[in-house]
């Protein structure tokens, strides 16, 4: 057996986990150590690396640090700016959380300055991972005007290291297997999508004992939200839209608007959602079952009824969310908002083209090729184009101050994606009102979904108007 007193350890950093070097398996290692038989050493993820560094350094078991690769350093913002008092408390209540945890805020409220404030206090290697390439450059040319510092990136054909480093969630489950212990501190932008069933690793595979998780939802469909107090740490600090409208967010209101379908679309409606109702019954499908979906996407593959159950589902589904009436009131929409900048935001790509060609608007999803994407943001920006419509690509991401009305046409039942469009026309502009409108069919089950989406605190607000709006 070996006397922890006589020897010294060392820990390592190895394809993200974390090695204890000279201890046989008769040493009572600290969890969350196990004994790998492989290589006859101890081993845990590199999640746990403050843990054991804590346990090793309160048992007085000399050891030496091998794992930790990254450097101090003394970062110092050029760009001064007077925090809001909203954000001093977020960053107060996490500096008290141990410097680890998440950071709630709506869209538009400044969360990367509070990320630049945390930079400046941890003042260690830091990694920035974000969700996608267009928000990668965006803290890229944020950091690079904020800090005399080198700043890396990795993804989109690059890969430069540096004292501070941007990346997406993609590469850094990529590439965390070698440089997880290299960073001291990471910010996990849009934190949301870090429980997903890859992109977890990113943050398991990383020593970083300093963690910050942005967002302004944290609420995933699957409940994983609860992963990201062991991935990141608690909840430190929240605040919603309405809490900041009108001082520190533009005011807003938000308006549902119900519309009817025509004879000829309800009774083809009614038909295909009763062929549909039938197939789940007979085979006892319950979607209020987490299950009930994918129940319902296995059986319907297995037969030509299930397979005509499937076809019923998806045109019902096409006739309330894509219908004609809808289109009306987004042509009035559109007229009452002529002089205003204008985002459309619909569930499916086939009524983005519809729209487009229609109403002859810029149409972005996921197709459209990065260069052309970028092209109409900022003639959307300078008020070139007062119009944009979209499916799900600019939910998220994106920055569009100017932008000051939503036209919800169809979308989920998330709450989460109801609040990333909101979040849209937040941002602060001199006298600016900003307005989200969501355009529901009545009698149909287009209802539920616009319940469940706008559950959230900042939806109690909506005013429920029906056809005679218009008149």
């Amino acid at each position: 057996m070996i006397d922890a007193a006589d020897k010294q350890f060392t820990l390592q950093f190895d394809a993200g986990t974390l090695l204890l070097d000279g201890a046989d398996r008769s040493f009572e290692a600290p969890p969350p150590f196990e004994w790998d038989d492989r290589v006859k050493r101890w081993r845990a993820q590199a999640i746990a690396y403050r843990q054991i560094v804590t346990e090793l350094t309160r048992r007085k078991i000399a050891h030496e640090d091998k794992a930790r690769q990254y450097i101090e350093f003394q970062f110092k913002a050029e760009l001064t700016a007077e925090p809001r008092p909203y954000q001093e408390e977020s960053i107060a209540a996490w500096k008290k959380a141990g410097r680890r945890g998440t950071v709630i805020l709506p869209t538009g409220a400044g969360k990367t300055f509070v990320a630049q404030m945390a930079i400046e206090m941890v003042s260690r290697s830091t990694l920035v991972i974000v969700p996608t390439i267009d928000l990668m450059n965006q803290w890229y040319d944020l950091l690079l005007s904020s800090f005399n510092a080198e700043i890396g990136l990795i993804g989109g054909g690059y890969f430069e290291r540096g004292a501070i480093v941007v990346t997406t969630y993609a590469s850094a489950f990529r590439f965390m297997e070698r440089m997880g212990g290299e960073f001291g501190f990471i910010i996990f932008d849009e934190c949301h999508h870090l429980p997903s069933d890859v992109y977890r690793y990113a943050a398991e595979m990383a020593i970083a004992p300093f963690r910050l998780g942005l967002t302004a939802t944290p609420e995933r469909a699957d409940g994983g939200e609860e992963l990201l107090e062991r991935l990141i740490g608690p909840i430190v600090y929240r605040k919603e839209a309405q809490h900041l409208a009108g001082e520190f967010l533009a005011d807003y209101t938000t308006e549902k608007i119900s519309v009817v379908l025509s004879p000829a679309e309800r009774e083809l409606y009614e038909s295909e959602r009763n062929i549909f109702r039938q197939f789940t019954r007979e085979k006892g499908i319950y979607f209020g079952d987490p299950r009930g979906w994918q129940q319902f996407i296995m059986m319907s593959a297995r037969s030509q009824e299930g397979r005509r159950a499937m076809q019923a589902y998806r045109e019902s589904k096409r006739i309330a969310l894509g219908n004609d009436a809808k289109v009306h009131v987004l042509e009035k929409l559109m007229q009452r908002h002529r002089r205003e900048r204008l985002i459309v935001f619909t569930a499916e790509n086939e009524m983005v083209y519809r729209i487009s060609e229609q109403f002859l608007v810029p149409a972005i999803t996921h197709e459209t090729p990065i260069k052309e994407r970028r092209m109409w943001l900022e003639a959307f920006n300078k008020g070139d184009v007062l119009t944009l419509v979209t499916s799900k690509v600019l939910n998220e991401g994106v920055n569009i101050p100017e932008a000051s009305v939503a036209v919800v046409l169809s979308g989920s039942g998330s709450s989460r994606e109801h609040i990333q469009r909101l979040g849209r026309i937040l941002r602060k502009q001199p006298d600016k009102q900003a307005v989200l409108y969501e355009v529901i069919t009545a009698q149909t089950a287009e209802e539920n979904i616009s319940q469940r989406r706008t559950d959230a605190r900042q939806f109690q607000r909506d005013q429920a108007l029906g056809d005679d709006w218009m008149q």
